[in-house]
């Protein structure tokens, strides 16, 4: 069987998803796998048209895809991102088509189900057929259990596209085309007096909906608003995943572009931010993705604390959750509050007033310093980091060490005493079974008690 490997990695050969998919090819000798490093090689396949043609050529002549692939921010790396673009403006979906298609990532698991919702409905808009995926950590090849399961995974693929089996679609295709948004004036401004407002767009957008929509955001304030575009700013390239920042922030990149100095003194010191982008196959662009890959100098370390925060969006955002989970993840994960997102997904009038909306509840949070709650999406993905920087990846990420133990990330539960101590006495009293009759007919008035006494009294 042809097998085509397209690599996701920006490390090249030295990427540890590339040595599960080595793993397998050792495993299983007879089959022909064709190695493609994509990410490594993204600005050379963009510059030139006959590269993308000889790795569209190797697809064409495979059996089997696999999309092999590091995790970066909740979805594949802005370069990968950029290669699935390029294959709709180079009209090479038919390259992909009946194709059979597997997907392995690697990870500590933070959000690695978003990026394989992507992926397959990636595949499925391509109209390649599904096998399997595949989503260890990092070092489960290091276990024997997960060396069998990474075996498992590929005779799944095997045999799915040996057999020729059908398989069913996770995903409908998605409708682009928008209404045309024509926006009418701004009746009622929002005084933003003493707040810094920054509108961010991957790129500068003249005359369509993404364009109108900022512009009419930024009519909606009474104040000085920022309007500046990631294009505007010398970004030499996409992270590398090299993790040279973990020590002490210091990106690879520091001091050869300008995007560090950009995100410093223009995205941490604003009050309010509103992200402005279209969606391009399933996400935004892949200029967007580049940017939230590069804020990475900052490690598992949150930046935006307090800040209020929205997204402006062109596209079918409804027709996306997997979408919108990962935009309220990486906000909550961030300790910043996103008051809302705005699509063009309605009728011109009906956006005019959300965006109207915005920018005040956007003000009124932030005169307030109100950020909500986290969900399972920011308390479970803050707990992760926790976790693996506490223990195996506290020596490459020094810098959130430091920054955990000084900010209290290290709530682990086996360290507050007091509640162990109750647990063990109230363990000790039920262990009769008269007394835990008792206490199970008190439990309910019980657990009310201590909340309700606070509601009676402040």
């Amino acid at each position: 069987m042809k097998i085509a490997v397209l690599n996701g990695s920006p490390k090249g050969e030295l990427s540890v998803t590339m040595q599960y998919v080595k793993f397998i090819e050792k495993k299983n000798p007879g089959n022909d796998f064709e190695y493609i490093n994509i990410s490594q090689r993204i600005n050379k396949i963009e510059d030139d048209p006959d590269l993308f043609g000889e790795i569209t050529a190797k697809i064409a002549d495979s059996d089997l895809v696999i999309w092999c692939v590091p995790l970066y921010v909740m979805l594949v790396p802005s370069q990968y991102k950029r290669f699935i673009e390029l294959i709709w403006e180079r009209g090479s979906e038919s390259v992909f088509r009946g194709k059979y298609a597997a997907v392995i990532t690697t990870s500590i698991h933070f959000f690695d189900n978003t990026a394989h919702n992507y992926m397959r409905g990636i595949c499925d808009d391509l109209g390649m057929i599904f096998t399997e995926s595949f989503s260890p950590d990092m070092y489960d090849i290091m276990h024997e259990e997960g060396r069998v399961k990474l075996l498992q995974f590929a005779d799944i693929c095997l045999k799915t596209a040996g057999k020729k089996t059908v398989t069913p679609k996770a995903f409908g295709m998605t409708d682009y085309c928008m209404p045309v948004y024509e926006p009418g004036d701004s009746q009622v401004k929002t005084s933003a007096a003493g707040k810094r407002i920054l509108i961010l767009s991957d790129r500068r957008y003249i005359n369509d909906n993404m364009g109108n929509m900022i512009t009419r955001l930024q009519s909606a304030f009474d104040g000085n608003v920022r309007v500046m575009a990631l294009t505007d700013i010398d970004i030499k390239g996409g992270c590398l995943g090299c993790c040279e920042c973990g020590f002490d922030y210091q990106c690879v990149y520091t001091g050869k572009d300008g995007f560090i100095d950009y995100y410093k003194n223009e995205i941490v010191t604003s009050d309010i931010i509103i992200y402005a982008g279209e969606i391009k196959d399933r996400y935004l662009s892949a200029k967007w993705k580049q940017m939230l890959d590069r804020s990475f100098f900052n490690t598992h370390t949150p930046t935006l604390q307090g800040r209020q925060t929205a997204f402006l969006i062109s596209g079918p955002l409804r027709s996306i959750p997997n979408l919108r989970e990962i935009l309220q993840a990486g906000n909550e994960f961030q300790k910043a509050n996103l008051v809302d997102i705005v699509t063009d997904e309605q009728d011109s009038a009906a956006t005019d007033m959300l965006i109207d909306s915005l920018a005040a509840r956007l003000v009124e949070a932030s005169n307030a310093g109100y950020v909500r709650p986290q969900t399972f999406l920011g308390f479970g993905g803050t707990k992760i980091f926790r976790d693996d920087v506490w223990g195996r990846l506290r020596f490459v990420f020094q810098a959130d060490h430091r920054y955990y133990e000084e900010h209290g990330f290290y709530d682990f539960p086996q360290d507050d005493k007091k509640t162990i101590e109750i647990n063990e006495k109230m363990m000790a009293l039920t262990a009769n079974p008269e007394m835990r009759e008792k206490v199970r007919k008190m439990t309910k008035a019980e657990m009310v008690k201590p909340i309700k006494a606070i509601v009676d009294t402040k």
